[in-house]
């Protein structure tokens, strides 16, 4: 079983503790029910803009988890449209002022910058992924969409989702564990 990933099995509820992401490992399968937001570089531009400017966020980060997604429009008889992720470098300028504030879990898909990977440490975060173009296997995971704040964003709104068996896996643990590190090596070529 050697360069094998141990994988356990979680499931998470929001509000997340730290001690929920203490028990996770890079490679361990999480799977969500209850409630995440949306956001992405747009929205995550207007948060820390108010932060900066002293202001309240449109929503209370301590314990929650964020999802790297525009959904698209949902069709008539449903409730969400495909909701794949995107590519969470972008928010790599905004996400550590982000944990300092409480966020927990952030869902995406893609590297994560060292300063992110320090500040996860720091404050005691998760990355978890999603594979890129399962979007409507993800959109059945959805239960109910509201638009939380910056309506104008359109698909970039911050969205509050509420979803029911979302399948993740731990990207990034709080102590730094990347997969993105680890798992290539393993199949270079020597």
């Amino acid at each position: 079983m050697d360069g094998v990933i141990k994988m356990d099995r979680h499931q998470l509820r929001p509000p997340i503790t730290s001690e929920d992401v203490r028990r996770l490992k890079a490679g361990d399968v999480v799977t969500i029910t209850g409630t995440i937001y949306t956001a992405r570089d747009a929205a995550h531009k207007r948060l820390i803009e108010a932060l900066n400017a002293g202001q309240p966020l449109p929503l209370e980060l301590d314990g929650q988890i964020i999802y790297y997604v525009g959904p698209t429009p949902a069709k008539p008889g449903r409730i969400s449209g495909s909701a794949g992720p995107t590519t969470s470098g972008r928010m790599d300028p905004y996400t550590p002022a982000l944990l300092k504030q409480g966020l927990k879990v952030m869902i995406g898909k893609g590297r994560r910058s060292p300063e992110v990977v320090t500040a996860m440490q720091e404050f005691g975060a998760v990355y978890l992924g999603i594979v890129g173009g399962t979007a409507a296997l993800v959109a059945q995971a959805i239960k109910k969409v509201d638009v939380v704040a910056y309506a104008d964003l359109g698909a970039e709104a911050i969205h509050r989702f509420y979803v029911e068996n979302l399948v993740t896996i731990v990207l990034i643990d709080s102590m730094g564990h990347d997969l993105y590190e680890s798992e290539p090596a393993k199949y270079t070529l020597s």
